[in-house]
């Protein structure tokens, strides 16, 4: 058989010894590696092919060769580097792979999750906008919670150990649907309220419909059950919850960094001779960064802000304050920073199931990144004192139900952008009254007092007289502060435009239409607000701005500064 006179073509190459490299460079060579150059077995080859060898041209070919197998033997060097980098960034990518996704696995592991509703969620999800965007709603809840030892360490006496927890914070944070602006609402812990019925998800133990204090739901039904009054009591349809106790707290504040707070005298919250029970906050007059356990009593000041309103009034101050700081670190878009929060956030959160994993709450956390920090605007609901207990309150008729219908209407609580969108398109044309069925209910008694008798049957008359003459009274007492007109869930649009239409016709506020999932048609509840007469009081209406009155924050106030009441200074 006759060999290539190629030098090395069709030899078999040598297996090189141990201290070489493992790596089988043939594997990427284009031709079959050559011997060492030991200068025999190219001349071997060359005798057997009668070239004549060495010996026949023993410079010039000689050299060629070496020039040949040099150039072959840097062609492998410069593969056998280019094999490591491919081969160490493969193990490098793997591993950093590898490495992610246990500490991704790790975060999604700390988070508590519970279910969003406690069987109760009633309000339908507003529909998307031009660009097909919803608004967001998250209830934002603090727990007083004390039962391990280090949220008793933190607040609290061993007597409350094993209570029911109680939602002492509650704020709804809405965002835009175009994310261009945010508000925070606190409904006080103290607020008389309906309470739906709620199935505890741990214990599946149901608890009955009730009338009472808002901050009770927690220990009703968890979360779930709060969100689920909120939602009755607003008609405000809520995405999800957040909850955090008090070690939660104090760990998110730490790994924040702290935050800018400001107090305009010494205050020393501490128990008094006639008012026990103090958040023990020491601060001299002026600002300070407060983080860890400081800022737990900061948040949890109520003696010393002289009520809690204006405690909820120090937390939105606390809020706004971490925004910034947040967007002052650059943490909505720096990595490390990023790592850093999700480590603590997933610890110390607990969340409603389905934004139970990092992916998802990194999503929402997001959501705030573009909002300026003047379209945030923070206050606390339009309140009355309760008739039947001074330490209770109520939501204030007509200014709350407004605050209710301009979160429920995705609008600005910034006067001035209200006036530049102007009004939203109100939908289908309303029903002509006479083809209009409703239901009049007398409500008169939702202040306590007796209810006015025959009230139903003279606003039925009312209406007929305005041409809704298939109006009629219902026998069935109600309870109501304020009139409302009620549609149905399920009649959408047409419901809402319906009501709006009867709405008009008294005299009544936009504010006064709800929508329930528990009427069955149409329904005019005159309330304790209109108790006599043909036309609906003008001065019982509250259009005013809803942040009049209500301790509001703007997020771009960086000097906003708290009162301290004279008994808590220093």
């Amino acid at each position: 058989m006759v060999r290539s006179s190629t030098p090395g073509e069709g030899t078999r190459p040598r297996v090189r010894h141990a201290g070489q490299l493992g790596w089988d460079d043939g594997l990427y060579d284009d031709a079959p590696s050559a011997g060492p150059d030991d200068g025999h077995d190219g001349g071997r080859n060359d005798r057997r092919s009668g070239a004549g060898g060495d010996r026949d041209r023993p410079g010039p070919g000689r050299a060629e060769r070496r020039r040949n197998q040099s150039h072959r033997h840097g062609k492998r060097g410069k593969r056998r580097v280019l094999r490591w980098i491919a081969w160490t960034l493969a193990v490098v990518i793997l591993g950093t792979g590898t490495a992610g996704y246990l500490w991704y696995e790790h975060l999604n592991s700390n988070l508590r999750k519970g279910q969003r509703s406690a069987g109760n969620s009633g309000a339908k999800k507003a529909a998307p906008n031009a660009a097909g965007q919803t608004p967001l709603n998250i209830l934002l809840i603090g727990s007083d919670d004390r039962n391990s030892k280090e949220n008793l360490k933190l607040g609290g006496s061993k007597s409350s150990v094993g209570a029911k927890p109680l939602a002492d914070v509650q704020m709804l944070l809405h965002v835009s649907a175009d994310r261009k602006n945010a508000s925070v609402v606190s409904i006080p812990r103290d607020t008389r309220v309906d309470i739906p019925k709620c199935v505890d998800p741990k214990t599946k133990q149901e608890s009955p419909a009730t009338n009472g204090l808002i901050n009770e739901t927690l220990g009703r039904g968890g979360p779930g059950c709060t969100l689920d009054t909120w939602e009755q009591l607003t008609g405000i349809y809520i995405d999800h919850w957040v909850m955090v106790d008090f070690t939660g707290v104090v760990a998110m504040a730490d790994a924040v960094g702290g935050a800018d707070v400001c107090v305009k005298d010494n205050v020393y919250d501490i128990p008094k001779p006639r008012v026990p029970g103090g958040s023990y906050l020491k601060l001299t007059k002026g600002t300070h960064k407060v983080q860890g356990k400081q800022a737990l009593q900061w948040l949890r000041t109520r003696h010393a802000f002289e009520s809690d309103f204006g405690r909820a009034k120090a937390q939105h101050m606390y809020l706004n304050s971490v925004i910034r700081e947040l967007k002052s670190q650059n943490a909505f878009t720096d990595t490390g920073r990023l790592m850093d929060l999700a480590e603590t956030a997933t610890k110390s959160l607990q969340v409603s199931e389905e934004i139970g994993s990092v992916k998802k709450l990194f999503d929402l956390g997001m959501q705030l990144k573009n909002v300026p920090m003047s379209k945030i605007n923070m206050l606390t609901m339009p309140r009355v004192t309760d008739p039947e207990d001074d330490n209770h309150v109520l939501p204030k008729p007509g200014a709350a139900d407004t605050l209710w219908a301009l979160l429920r209407d995705d609008e600005s609580l910034d006067p001035k952008d209200r006036a530049k969108t102007g009004t939203k398109d109100k939908g289908p044309a309303a029903t002509a009254p006479d083809a209009l069925d409703l239901t009049v209910v007398n409500g008169t008694a939702g202040d306590g007092q007796v209810a006015t008798t025959g009230r139903a049957a003279d606003v039925q008359d009312i209406l007929r007289s305005k041409g809704f003459t298939k109006a009629g009274a219902t026998t069935v007492p109600g309870s109501a502060l304020t009139t409302a007109v009620t549609y149905p869930k399920d009649s959408g649009a047409q419901g809402k435009s319906d009501a709006l239409s009867v709405a008009k016709a008294l005299g009544l506020p936009t504010s006064a239409v709800k929508v329930s999932a528990g009427v069955e048609t149409l329904t005019l509840t005159v309330g304790s607000d209109w108790r006599t007469g043909a036309a609906y009081p003008k001065k019982a209406v509250d259009e005013d701005d809803p942040l009049k009155d209500t301790e509001a924050v703007n997020g771009a106030q960086a000097d906003a500064c708290m009162d301290v009441y004279w008994p808590y200074r220093f």
